[in-house]
């Protein structure tokens, strides 16, 4: 089914996409930044886990209460606040004077952060189509690519690595700024399939409601899947090019650089295609196509067909998180769209950390088990994908609060 929203405001446009950018910058400072900052802590390297956990429970703590907070505060008051946040959080990085205040700024801005994802996911599977959501989604990618370039700037002009926190906390400022005045805009379009003007209201309903509907929860545990598979893929591509298919670290370092570029470039074009065939299409088509693309990298043989298989996988799971953030008023019904979209991140990024590591632990015995471990995934996303979209006429009629 295509979605065809009225065509979103520029300026509101422009701050989804800059909002995304600003969701991915931290991700990729830290990895730059972290060998200066645990030196200046006198910490180990290891203590990385410390901040990066503190981050993960703030992040799946806020996307879940997001999803439920949105009819209260409204989508504007949830992004200012929430970016506010962040960037307080990312102002306490640049003062810390020890690892233990940055491993609690680290939880301050993981609730900024999954308020914001969620917030802003919840907005636009109302109000944007399916061209500009793969868009915002391939923002973020933008954001986790620019983060190392300016830390490394920042040191490389012999500066502090509180220097590049202390600039992205002044861009988070002026973001949550720019959402502060553009609030009553933001009021104006609907929420995460919420009515729009001229349609039928949707029945108020319980968030126990929503916690009862078998849709939402074959929805989060999809979520989970793909990000596990996502992250998966380009967590241990390299260790299996080099180590189980003989390529040259400088070669496999620059493969897995195109695997995360075909996601980028994959939202970017699909994006418009999803626009033109419809997102059931696709969405069908993607999940199809990843599990080819695990297959590929299954079968044993030279480097190449795990790079191409590699390439299939990002290029064709491009547009599957933002088309089934788009699509969940249809699986769940407008109702339990806003509710049911925190707890589709919140699984996002659960299934994101733990997936990939008991990958991990299954490829100290053999690497070549990522290319099986991933088409068993990529087949239980498509069953879970199919489980969803049968359980719509169920969630079509919501119980009155």
């Amino acid at each position: 089914m295509s979605t065809a929203p009225t065509a979103p405001r520029a300026s509101l446009l422009t701050l989804a996409y800059l909002a995304f950018i600003s969701l991915g910058l931290p991700d990729g400072l830290i990895g730059v930044g972290w060998p200066s900052i645990s030196s200046d802590f006198h910490v180990p390297t290891a203590a990385v886990g410390l901040v990066l956990t503190s981050a993960t429970v703030g992040y799946l703590t806020s996307s879940v209460a997001a999803g439920f907070a949105l009819t209260r505060l409204g989508v504007g008051g949830l992004l200012a606040v929430s970016t506010a946040l962040a960037a307080l959080a990312l102002g306490g990085f640049v003062a810390s004077p020890a690892l233990a205040l940055m491993i609690g700024c680290a939880l301050l801005l993981g609730l900024g952060s999954g308020a914001i994802d969620s917030g802003l996911n919840a907005y636009a599977a109302g109000a944007f189509g399916p061209r500009h959501m793969n868009w915002m989604h391939a923002f973020f990618g933008l954001g986790v690519a620019l983060g190392p370039l300016i830390m490394t700037g920042v040191l490389k002009l012999g500066l502090s690595w509180r220097w590049g926190y202390g600039t992205v906390a002044v861009a988070q400022l002026v973001l949550a700024s720019a959402f502060v005045l553009t609030l009553r805009a933001w009021g104006r379009r609907r929420v995460g399939g919420a009515a729009a003007p001229g349609e039928a209201t949707p029945i108020a309903v319980r968030g126990r409601d929503t916690l009862a509907l078998p849709a939402v929860w074959f929805g989060v545990l999809a979520f989970a899947v793909y990000t596990a598979i996502e992250v998966a893929a380009g967590l241990w591509a390299y260790l299996l090019l080099t180590t189980g298919r003989g390529m040259g670290a400088t070669a496999a370092g620059i493969c897995v650089s195109g695997y995360w570029a075909s996601l980028f470039v994959g939202r970017v074009v699909q994006g418009v295609v999803a626009e033109r065939l419809g997102t059931g299409r696709v969405l069908v088509g993607s999940l199809a196509g990843m599990a080819a693309g695990a297959v590929l990298v299954a079968v044993p043989g030279p480097a190449y067909l795990a790079v191409a298989g590699l390439a299939i996988i990002g290029f064709a799971a491009a547009p599957v998180f933002p088309l089934l953030t788009l699509t969940t008023a249809e699986r769940v019904g407008p109702a339990h769209a806003d509710r049911t979209i925190g707890l589709q991140i919140a699984g996002a990024g659960l299934g994101g950390a733990l997936i990939p590591a008991g990958i991990g632990l299954l490829l100290g015995g053999d690497v070549e088990r990522l290319g099986p471990a991933l088409t068993v995934l990529s087949l239980l996303l498509l069953a879970l994908y199919a489980a969803s979209a049968r359980r719509r006429s169920s969630a079509a009629s919501p119980v009155a609060a």
